[in-house]
């Protein structure tokens, strides 16, 4: 067991010390300050050990970063997490100097507790630390992207009543009658710059009644309800929130997955098309589909006036058998001789800045042959212990699956299982008692691989087994190729943005 992670100086005096079994302050600074007591000179061992404990330690220029373990620790896998720990200190300090530790101390904290948990290694490289104390946070870029267009619509439309009222006023005082009065201002004649100043403060407090005007899908209790709770904004935003959680609602069919995983488009045109497909897949352990279930949907967004009246091309190569549905707007008969979505009034425009969506699509069998990614998981009992042998197999080869994660569950109080072979990287989850077997990418050129592991269990133990993936080509070989004007015909640019994501992919 690995006790504490240090960077003390020559003299023994701590630096930044992490603790990962219970020690008190005077334990641990009595242990640091006795170390370099312990050390020959001239001797190029790295560890020494003492009656209870052995450090293991690395120089690094006038510092030393130590590792106090027990004296039955394993001291390969001890130097090996030295050296990871020593590679550490220079992503987050520029120089190996006691006043740079300092400053950076709770940085390397953060990454110490990623290497090490409950004194026991974690299965982790120098790339995941730095990704895991990165924290960056997909769903935080969306929210910001949706807030940031809520902002600017809600000041369009603060420009557009301001507008109305001043030109409400000129129409008044141009028939002779009185002009109208606003709020507690009343209808004095005041003229030029203090007119328009006085409007614009009425259009910013009367902002919030305004708000509701946009017509748009959405009831009027939520978007008071996720009003009341922006609380650590100011006053304004939150007022602005509320008016543009309209469109929030709007996109609330998308799932929450794909909130997480996918980043905001960088290039979005102002025709923008998002292709969503969501699996749900069910198989035995000795082969069977039992059920499997696709859904997927193309989401239009337009930013532009002057593209709002289009048509959509959509090629469908599928051969499986999807069953298409489109919105009730849409023209079907176009949709079924010509392959093109459009409303049904061609004068009639598509709905500005909000997503819309105008296909949908549903694939539901139990033919095998349509598993996008079949897992063979064989356990097989050898003494006290149990052989586990677990291969996939890309059966769709067009697709490219990405961050694809295998989870194979163990049996508890068993410890960490042993890795025979294995085909990308592990991670033994020991709080909840999980395998996890990551591959980065699946694809036609890496359609196949394998994992050998042995520990103590029953067959049973090793199920249900889960898999999860994202991708950025679609299962159902249905896009859009071209989008062009009604009038005209004329081509328009347009951006898609394509997922393919898992709902529930089980091997029971």
């Amino acid at each position: 067991v690995l006790l504490a992670a240090a960077v003390c100086t020559k003299a023994g005096k701590a630096i930044v010390s992490r603790q990962f079994v219970e020690m008190t302050r005077t334990r641990i600074e009595g242990l640091l300050a006795a170390f370099p007591k312990l050390m020959n000179t001239g001797k190029q061992h790295t560890f020494v050990e003492t009656e209870s404990v052995r450090y293991v330690y690395q120089p690094m220029e006038k510092l030393y970063m130590v590792l106090i373990t027990t004296k039955n620790s394993n001291i390969l896998e001890d130097l090996e997490t030295l050296r990871l720990f020593s590679r550490v200190i220079p992503e987050y300090c520029r120089a190996l100097e006691e006043n740079e530790i300092s400053e950076h101390c709770f940085d390397l904290i953060f990454a110490f507790d990623e290497i090490v948990a409950l004194g026991y290694r974690e299965n982790v490289n120098l790339a995941q630390i730095r990704t895991f104390t990165e924290m960056d946070s997909h769903e935080e870029k969306v929210f910001r992207a949706v807030r940031e267009t809520q902002e600017r619509e809600a000041k369009a439309e603060m420009r557009r009543k301001a507008k109305e009222l001043q030109q409400a006023r000129r129409d008044a005082e141009r028939h002779g009658k009185k002009a109208p009065g606003f709020g507690g201002f009343g209808s004095s004649a005041v003229s030029g710059g203090v007119t328009a100043m006085i409007t614009e403060t009425i259009i910013e407090t009367e902002k919030p009644k305004v708000a509701p005007a946009p017509a748009r899908p959405s009831g009027p209790s939520k978007a008071l309800k996720l009003g009341a709770k922006g609380k650590e904004v100011d006053n304004f935003v939150d007022k602005l929130k509320s008016e543009g959680e309209n469109i929030m609602t709007s996109v609330g069919k998308r799932s929450a997955e794909a909130a997480k995983v996918l980043a905001p488009p960088i290039n979005m045109e102002s025709v923008h098309m998002k292709i969503e497909e969501k699996i749900s897949l069910t198989c035995g352990r000795d082969g069977g589909l039992q059920n499997m279930e696709l859904h997927g949907m193309i989401m239009l967004h337009i930013s532009d006036e002057k593209f709002a009246r289009i048509r959509l091309h959509v090629e469908n190569e599928d051969k499986r058998g999807v069953q298409l549905q489109t919105h009730p707007n849409v023209d079907k008969k176009l949709f079924t001789t010509e392959s093109q979505i459009g409303l049904k009034n061609p004068e009639k425009s598509f709905p500005i800045n909000s997503d819309v969506g105008v296909l949908k699509w549903r694939l539901q069998t139990t033919e095998e042959s349509f598993i996008p990614l079949t897992i063979n998981c064989w356990p097989s009992e050898s003494g006290n212990s149990c052989d586990v042998n677990i291969e996939y197999e890309l059966q769709e080869e067009s697709l490219e699956l990405n961050d694809v994660i295998i989870t194979i569950p163990l049996p508890s109080g068993v410890g960490a299982p042993v890795i025979g072979e294995i085909d990308g990287e592990y991670r033994h989850d020991s709080r909840r008692n999980l395998l996890e077997w990551c591959l980065p990418v699946i694809d036609a050129k890496n359609k196949t691989g394998s994992l050998e592991f042995s520990v103590a269990g029953q067959p049973n133990d090793f199920f249900p087994v889960q898999v999860s993936f994202i991708s950025k080509k679609n299962y159902c070989n249905i896009q859009v190729t071209k989008v062009t004007q009604v009038e005209g015909n004329s081509p328009v640019r347009f951006s898609t943005e394509t997922t393919f994501l898992v709902d529930k992919y089980e091997i029971l």
